[in-house]
């Protein structure tokens, strides 16, 4: 029997968060305190669909009191306001990282750039030695160089370092790259002698150890669950004081590309001391929301509980879930096998689940018993029909609420998994960036010419009237919410193709999904997303007005200012 979970508890859950955050639909009375700002003599794009533009905002501690004609803004709020001309930039609602790893990207900062332009300089193998050897003539002796971001597919090798390219660079200091992915990395020989890999040493379930043709001895490639190997054998991190000044900086990074809201999953129970402590000191300007991993999730629950309110601008959300791994790193799940398999892979191989269907639907029967929302990573489309089918057997037992359970990623959502997404009301978050990054990859070895045309299926998901939203999964890829809006609408690859023209969306269906459906995907529409009295002052600034240029120039669009809460974080 099929399950269908019409939207009907929408009310209730709305009464719920206006309950818990405050009566944030009436205007505010603008009597109470002296009024902050008026922002005029822009593009003001509310992204509010009753009154889409308008010719002025008004703000006060921290919140907009009055949106609409300027002279009616202005009667409302006095004369005691600091004016602030725009000066014909644009001025929309603060950007919403929709899914991401905040904590991550700032550890990140700290490791070596391997990546290919445009986020690095690295176009070979020997530019990665290059590279890492610069790095290694800095450190003591024994000390482990990490690098991030290296991508096979744009080498010119054509393929994945080995533990014996490293070895070039080094055998006496221990060597780990991540692959641009995040879900599969490489070893040189003391790297892996550190984390106990050897001939004999079993690849776990859900992951693998990859093998010298021939020999059967490590590579130095090692994939998703196998990466445990490496994390639990002296993998270093950073102090408890650096990480929580390096999450300020990370801060500053995600503002200056407009967002006011960033998102922490597949977080630690390290990771969480390091929020938790950063807001009790106050070290967090942008609000973050945590989706802690699943594998922690016995021990969290009983420390943290989900709250739609921020303290200090931290708040647990709910609970990430790992269904597969990544498409361009070839470890997604796929009910097709893949165009071009990886080395040593037979040619019907379709990548790999990382959990069984049993596992999967006692995880979802857990969190919602707790009341926890659930983002599954799920990139293939077969890891997303595991998904369907766990949540329609749980919603059997448990029945339907309004849960905004997310399909993170969704890279090859098929139409008839988008119908049944829309039945259950589960919100896919599209990783659109892949259609710049890896689309000419995803074409040519990954999925094929039909496959690749249909990732990130933003067209047909509109047609449903799903509401879905839009991410960089950063530090997979910057958080670069303008090339986000350009791949949308132009879905445009590396080269210079058009990757699945049928589904480009407008630009202002994109920019709700950056701001008022990521509200919504949070359980945040009460207060964010979009430009309305009694809301938050979350604001970003624009030199160029994204409704209005040619869509080949979204990328090209420069935030000047960031304003979180009224307060200016990031000017250009």
């Amino acid at each position: 029997m099929f399950v269908t979970c019409r939207r009907l508890t929408t009310l209730v859950l709305l009464a719920f968060i206006a309950g818990a955050n405050g009566d944030t639909g009436k205007p505010v009375n603008d009597q109470q305190q002296p009024i902050g700002r008026i922002y005029h003599g822009g593009n003001i794009i509310t992204m509010d669909d009753s009154n889409p533009q308008v010719e002025a905002v008004a703000v006060r501690a921290g919140r907009i009191v009055a949106v609409g004609d300027e002279e009616i803004v202005r009667a409302a709020v006095g004369n005691t306001a600091e004016d602030v001309d725009l000066a014909g930039a644009t001025l929309v609602p603060g950007f919403i990282d929709a899914h991401g790893h905040i904590a991550h990207a700032a550890v990140f900062t700290g490791y070596v750039n391997v990546a290919s332009p445009p986020v690095g300089e690295v176009k070979n193998i020997s530019q990665l030695q290059a590279t890492l050897q610069t790095e290694a003539d800095k450190k003591a002796k024994g000390e482990w160089i990490i690098g991030y971001g290296y991508d096979d597919s744009l080498l010119a090798e054509g393929r994945h370092p080995k533990r014996f390219d490293l070895d070039k660079v080094s055998e006496e200091h221990p060597i780990f790259l991540f692959h641009v992915s995040g879900h599969l990395g490489v070893c040189n020989s003391r790297c892996l002698a550190m984390a106990g890999i050897e001939a004999n040493t079993v690849s776990p379930p859900g992951g693998v150890i990859r093998r010298h043709e021939g020999t059967g001895d490590p590579s130095g490639i090692v994939e998703e669950q196998a990466l445990k190997f490496v994390f639990e054998g002296g993998f270093p991190q950073p102090s408890f004081e650096d990480r929580i000044r390096l999450l300020q900086e990370a801060q500053t990074y995600y503002a200056s590309y407009g967002l006011t809201t960033a998102q922490d999953a597949a977080t630690t129970p390290a990771d969480l001391a390091v929020l938790t402590a950063a807001a009790k000191k106050n070290k967090l300007f942008l609000d973050i929301v945590a989706y802690p991993f699943y594998t922690h999730g016995a021990v969290v629950h009983k420390k943290y509980s989900p709250s739609l309110n921020y303290k200090n601008g931290f708040r647990v959300g709910g609970i990430k879930l790992l269904l597969d791994g990544s498409p361009q790193g070839k470890t997604a799940w796929l009910s097709e096998p893949y165009h071009v398999p990886p080395p040593g892979e037979s040619e019907t191989y379709q990548g790999y689940p990382a959990m069984e269907d049993e596992e999967l639907q006692g995880q979802l029967k857990f969190f919602y018993e707790l009341g926890w929302q659930v983002q599954a990573h799920a990139n293939g489309d077969a890891a997303i029909d595991q998904l369907l089918r766990a949540e329609q057997a749980v919603v059997r037992t448990q029945g339907c609420a309004d849960r905004r359970t997310v399909i993170i990623h969704a890279q090859t959502m098929r139409d008839d998994q988008l119908h049944t997404a829309a039945r259950l009301s589960l919100i896919p978050s599209f990783f659109i960036a892949h259609t710049y990054y890896w689309g000419d990859w995803h074409r040519d070895s990954v999925l094929g010419d039909a496959r690749a045309a249909r990732i990130s299926p933003l067209r047909s998901a509109a047609a449903l009237g799903i509401p879905f939203t839009l991410h960089n999964d950063t530090p997979i890829v910057p958080p670069d919410m303008m090339l986000l809006l350009w791949s949308a609408a132009a879905r445009e690859t590396r080269s210079g193709a058009i990757l699945g023209p049928e589904q480009r969306i407008d630009v202002a269906s994109a920019l709700r999904a950056i701001t008022i459906d990521a509200a919504h995907q949070l359980f945040e529409e009460n207060d964010k997303g979009s430009l309305e009295p009694g809301k938050l002052a979350d604001l970003v600034v624009l030199d160029r007005n994204p409704l209005e240029v040619n869509p080949s120039e979204l990328r090209h669009i420069k935030v000047l200012s960031t304003i979180k809460e009224g307060r200016v974080v990031f000017q250009r």
